[in-house]
């Protein structure tokens, strides 16, 4: 039996079984994880063969349920409250669109770590995000009647 070491795997090793003729390009894996050598196996083609060639999936096509109204109202929803001038008399959107006008300024260096401008994206897009999340929470949880 010939084994060949497969780097990454520290002690594990690919035997190539060849007992019978059947056998002849078998490989099997032995690894401290696996307790007995186990043949390596295509699931797709097990599943075909147990259903008669047919493969097919259980998973719901349309799992995200997109809906372009909760995007258009969402991103109203977070950039009305975003414009109104609460910090220093500036809003955050005001902020965040000065921060890149600024780093635009001196377009082939990219901004500093210390620049203002990571604050105000950051900031800015993690408002988005929550606000399109929890708008396609309630959107969706009201048209399937959860609340």
């Amino acid at each position: 039996m010939a084994t060949s070491t497969v780097v990454g795997l520290g002690s594990s090793s690919l035997p190539h079984v060849s007992s019978s003729p059947k056998n002849k390009n078998k490989t099997l894996l032995v690894s401290e994880f696996v307790r007995s050598p186990v043949a390596a196996r295509n699931p797709l083609l097990t599943k075909a063969v147990s259903s008669g060639g047919r493969i097919t999936c259980s998973f719901p096509r349309d799992w995200l349920r997109r809906d372009l109204s909760v995007i258009g109202f969402g991103l109203i929803g977070w950039i009305a409250p975003s414009s109104v001038p609460v910090i220093n008399g500036k809003s955050l959107t005001g902020l965040f669109f000065e921060s890149i006008g600024t780093e635009l300024a001196h377009f082939p260096t990219g901004p500093p770590l210390t620049s203002p401008f990571w604050l105000w994206l950051v900031t800015w897009h993690l408002g988005l995000f929550l606000c399109l999340t929890f708008g396609q929470i309630g959107f969706k949880g009201r048209t399937e009647d959860y609340f």
